[in-house]
């Protein structure tokens, strides 16, 4: 990982207005992120800052007075105390957290004036805050996502370079849900090929269960323009085999419907089977599209 440059900023605002989500409002402390997770949807954002695509992981930049301007916020009458994701874009407890407490500040306030919240992270920082996280849950609630794509390790360094180790994460889950917060697992994204094979998520599922998982959740990777890019870049580095499959199954922004709902049977099964929701038996035969990937997308 390149060394990272930390540029202090001001925000107009705290609270994003979201569209066509299952939540109206998003609320990221940082912009950027030194994860360097190699398919990251938002890696082409730093280009409103005249950054490059590569800057997303090297040049963070802190939001120092968040907090500030999400109390005013949260304080208007107009204010209806509805749900906020955070980390829909950046994680919020990568390493400058530590040092800035941004997110701790705004779970505080969230608290105080009882507004729900989601939170996605790969990060197990997180476990800092769990007084705090205990207080929201009681007074408003509060929902704690781990990002857990992968139990494998030489998927896991290779694709999330910047993140604790899979089983770090779900360490941090269990003490979370031992303390009364709710927290699962969202394997998200799965990448065909790797992470998305049916072993793989029998393993990752499986990990999740063993250590509590109060619900499992999925999907498929999507790759925009630029982020194909620089994700096809990464696999003609790292696993060529699989680049002439990825170009068949992404000629667009998603992959098939048909592979989509393949890889979604997997996760429900291997969820059934490890005492989450209904069991199904029937095998799944794969679609047209990944038999064209050469087992699945092994080969060219």
């Amino acid at each position: 990982m390149a060394r990272v440059e930390y540029r202090e900023m001001t925000c107009k605002s705290a609270l994003n207005r979201v569209e066509g989500m299952p939540f109206r409002w998003s609320l990221n402390p940082f912009r950027g992120c030194v994860h360097g997770c190699q398919f990251c949807f938002a890696l082409p954002t730093h280009r409103y800052l005249d950054l490059g695509i590569d800057d997303f992981s090297r040049v963070i930049f802190v939001k120092t007075n968040l907090p500030e301007v999400l109390a005013a916020e949260l304080s208007r009458r107009a204010w209806k105390r509805e749900q906020v994701a955070i980390g829909t874009a950046t994680d919020p407890y990568q390493a400058a957290e530590g040092r800035y407490r941004l997110t701790r500040r705004c779970l505080e306030l969230f608290t105080r004036f009882r507004t729900p919240v989601s939170l996605v992270t790969k990060g197990t920082l997180v476990l800092r805050d769990l007084d705090v996280l205990q207080d929201l849950t009681r007074r408003a609630g509060a929902t704690v996502c781990f990002s857990v794509p992968t139990t494998d390790h030489e998927i896991w360094r290779r694709t999330e370079p910047g993140t604790p180790p899979p089983e770090q994460r779900l360490k941090v889950m269990k003490r979370l849900v031992s303390a009364g917060i709710r927290a699962g697992v969202l394997m998200a994204p799965l990448l065909p090929g790797l992470s998305a094979d049916p072993d793989q998520i029998e393993r990752t599922v499986r990990a999740a269960a063993d250590h509590g998982a109060q619900f499992i959740g999925s999907n498929v990777v999507h790759l925009g323009p630029d982020v194909r890019d620089y994700y096809f870049a990464f696999l003609e580095r790292e696993y060529p085999e699989l680049l002439a499959g990825y170009r068949r199954l992404y000629g667009t922004k998603y992959a098939p419907k048909p592979y989509q709902i393949t890889v979604e049977r997997r996760v429900q099964e291997a969820k059934a089977t490890a005492g989450y929701g209904e069991d199904h038996h029937r095998r799944v035969e794969p679609p047209a599209e990944e038999r064209q990937l050469a087992l699945p997308i092994g080969a060219s």
